[in-house]
């Protein structure tokens, strides 16, 4: 259920927020009143009431964790622990023992067990943001858990059962990942059982005074300084960014007016924000975060050519910015595939 307020319609991380004064509280709230976010609404309330895989999909910045919260403290898992992890944040060498745990003397320096994050979120929610860049063969141990509820500590033998939510995120297209042989089919199945796609602040015009509205009222009373507000030409700027950042830039962008503005009034020039005529930008695959990080002459590698290869009907220059890459770049990882090689020379001719 969403509050239809013409001026606070908020979602709160664990319940639903009509008035000022409990909007006005220390927690976090989802805040919109567009089509599409009323639709993410009924979305966290549905999947809150079943207990099964959610997958989260959005740009960076646009609040998946925060849903992912909310979905956790709606759910009958509240009294339960949260805990979050960033794939992306974690170097390939700890993401193991840090999901998993590991046994004493399971390797140097472990000179106690410890209890891997899967192993602490028992009777409660696991959110595993970024899960796109999650190395492959430990992919094959989070569908274990998936499938079997059980994981093994790093150095140990004994399966221990874990009952604890899986939601995920990530703001790359995993279908794409998938197609590129970055990304388990197996495992997106698992995972995308209830998806959930988070809009773009491009998405959401209508909404952007009302956030920018909360925000300001939020950070004011963070800091402590008089109530402030908008001027019009500062209300006009903020409906016309295209804000790249989505909800993280705003929320900086609002907390650097109020500390630079000399009045109770947010200006335009307070905002710091350069309103750019758009450039259309070339149509790129989504896997271009991913293909920079492909060990060269893997495997991984010469699909993510090879495909490419066969999308642009074996055009070099077409493939190659299509996963991001220079046509001599590409070039140059073609010497370590023949195959891709032997695609190169029957380009076929453009139409």
């Amino acid at each position: 259920m969403v509050a239809h307020h013409p001026v606070h319609t908020e979602f709160q991380a664990g319940g639903l927020s009509y008035g000022r004064d409990e909007a006005d509280k220390r927690q976090e709230f989802i805040v919109g009143d567009c089509a599409t976010m009323r639709e993410v609404f009924e979305r966290i309330r549905r999947f809150s009431k079943y207990d099964a895989p959610v997958l989260i999909s959005g740009e960076t910045g646009t609040g998946k964790e925060l849903a992912a919260q909310a979905i956790h403290q709606r759910s009958e898992r509240k009294n339960g622990p949260f805990i979050a992890i960033n794939c992306a944040a974690l170097p390939a060498s700890l993401i193991a023992s840090e999901l998993f745990g590991y046994e004493k003397g399971a390797f140097t320096g472990a000179l106690t067990r410890k209890l891997g994050l899967i192993e602490q979120a028992n009777n409660g929610t696991l959110f595993l943001d970024e899960i796109g860049d999650l190395p492959l063969d430990l992919q094959a141990h989070m569908l274990r858990f998936l499938q079997e509820h059980t994981i093994t500590r790093l150095g140990g033998h004994t399966a221990i059962q874990v009952n604890a939510r899986v939601i995920s995120a990530s703001h790359v297209n995993l279908e794409a990942a998938m197609a590129a042989g970055i990304f388990r089919d197996d495992l997106f199945y698992r995972l995308n059982v209830l998806p959930l796609r988070m809009p773009s602040l491009r998405e959401r015009e209508s909404d952007l005074l009302l956030l920018a509205t909360y925000f300001l009222r939020r950070i004011t009373k963070e800091l402590g300084t008089d109530v402030m507000e908008f001027t019009p030409e500062a209300k006009s700027i903020i409906q016309a960014y295209s804000w790249p950042g989505n909800v993280r830039e705003m929320i900086a962008a609002v907390r650097r007016a109020v500390v630079m503005s000399s009045s109770n009034v947010i200006r335009a020039e307070d905002l710091a924000i350069q309103i750019k005529p758009e450039i259309e930008q070339p149509k790129t695959s989504q896997v271009l975060p991913l293909a920079r990080r492909l060990q060269p002459g893997s495997d991984q590698e010469r699909n993510v050519m090879l495909q490419a290869l066969a999308r642009n009907r074996n055009n070099v220059t077409k493939a190659a910015a299509e996963i991001g890459v220079s046509r001599v770049t590409f070039y140059r990882m073609a010497k370590r595939h023949p195959d891709a090689l032997q695609s190169i020379s029957r380009q076929e001719p453009d139409i």
